[in-house]
């Protein structure tokens, strides 16, 4: 069969592999000149199944109006006339209750925790190193009530199998020993010993490299303006380069796959969530972080990739704006200086932006639309990288027949249609 992905991120790319090796014609098409360059680009780098959790949650509401009073907010909504945000916060706001947020972390788990088991068998089959560390994830606890709420995501963890510890303070440096000179900043944490670590964008190039070597197509400078339709199928997709054709279609376009869907009547609950990160040279070994670090407080993500530190996190309500906040650096500065005073070199760290695309639900939309030959690889918002192995397996199996290896039946559009 042949088909065309649309879109050439860390999504796009693992969709392109996987269905290339289910031995299907594969061709990737994006508007930007090599794949990974854009959400893919500098994110956090964590590939953490047991983080993988909605952002609306019971107390967030609350929790968010006190992280507006912060200095260094890990939260920002920009009042502007967008309808678009106001619905996706009304979506949000009403899967803040107990049972939606045990149902959407239940589907996150499963799908990040397969994704994590696809990864490591995609990395043993094509040898492809990307700066990739497997030591986990340790999140730190700065207050007392923070280490009170740990138990609430437990539970799901102890539902699902994924093994995890609580640390004292001690045990928290025991795992990550630069943090031995700032003990007195944290009171305990929450280790996820198999969460791994890497670098998305150099994953998403060198396995784009892998896939052309299996025949994978990549018309990359080609800006996709629309899908056309007949008979309740697609039938080409109108790009830069003219008028291309195949037998089925993959959105995978992050952020702007709403847009491109919706003059076929297919609503996408998405939203572009803002996130910032630092890339910082490592001066010192001793002092930077062994795998990943999450600041719960400030909401941040410290991590090792290679010779470097990533950091990375805030949330920002903004819509398409790639504007680069002085503020939001200065919450990125403040935790990493906080945590790894002595890791790295802060004056030569580079500043970049990049849009989430979120769903209310946190789940992404992975699988079959109303049209019989289009399927939706999207919505991932913070777990692209996370869940990228795990969604383009789920969809290579759904186009080409056969059963996924896990439950894919609530991760389609479909859930959002059977809610209504």
């Amino acid at each position: 069969m042949r088909i065309l992905v649309l879109g050439s991120g860390v999504v796009g790319v693992t969709s392109a592999y996987y269905l290339a090796k289910a031995g299907h014609e594969v061709t990737v098409i994006d508007r930007q000149a090599a794949p990974g360059m854009e959400t893919s680009f500098a994110n956090a780098g964590q590939v953490s199944p047991g983080y993988s959790a909605p952002w609306a949650a019971p107390g967030i509401p609350l929790k968010a109006l006190g992280w507006f009073m912060m200095k260094y907010t890990p939260l920002v909504i920009r009042p502007q006339p967008d309808w678009r945000l106001y619905g996706w916060l009304a979506n949000m706001l009403a899967n803040c209750t107990e049972d939606a947020y045990r149902l959407n972390k239940s589907r996150m788990v499963r799908l990040a925790e397969f994704s994590r088991d696809a990864l490591d068998d995609l990395r043993a089959e094509t040898g492809i190193t990307y700066d990739e560390r497997t030591k986990g994830t340790l999140q730190i606890f700065r207050t007392q009530k923070q280490l009170d709420h740990v138990a609430d995501d437990t539970e799901v963890l102890t539902q699902y199998g994924v093994p995890f510890e609580l640390l004292d303070a001690a045990g928290c440096v025991a795992v990550e020993p630069a943090l031995a000179g700032v003990q007195s900043l944290f009171l305990g944490g929450l280790r996820l010993p198999h969460d791994q670590t890497g670098d998305a964008h150099v994953f998403t190039q060198r396995l784009a490299a892998i896939t052309q070597s299996m025949g994978v197509t990549y018309l990359q400078n080609t800006r996709i303006t629309a899908l056309t339709h007949e008979a309740g199928k697609i039938t080409g997709v109108e790009t830069s380069a003219g008028r291309l054709t195949a037998d089925s279609y993959v959105a995978a376009m992050g952020s702007y796959t709403p847009a491109l869907l919706r003059p076929l009547g297919i609503r996408l609950p998405i939203y572009p969530v803002k996130g910032y990160s630092l890339t910082i040279p490592i001066t010192d070994e001793a002092q930077a972080p062994v795998s990943t670090v999450m600041d719960e407080t400030y909401k941040i993500a410290i991590t090792r990739l290679g010779t470097r530190i990533r950091v990375g996190g805030t949330a920002e309500l903004t819509g398409f704006n790639l504007n680069l906040r002085q503020p939001r650096r200065e919450t990125l500065e403040k935790s990493v200086s906080d945590l790894f005073p002595n890791g790295g070199d802060l004056s030569q760290a580079q500043f970049w932006t990049g849009l989430r695309p979120m769903t209310p639900d946190g789940t992404p939309i992975v699988g079959p639309t109303q049209y019989t030959n289009l399927f939706t690889n999207t919505g991932h918002g913070t777990l692209g990288w996370t869940m990228a192995c795990g969604s383009g397996r789920v969809l290579a199996s759904l186009m080409s027949g056969t059963a996924p290896d896990i439950d894919a039946s609530d991760l389609s559009v479909g859930r959002y249609l059977a809610a209504a």
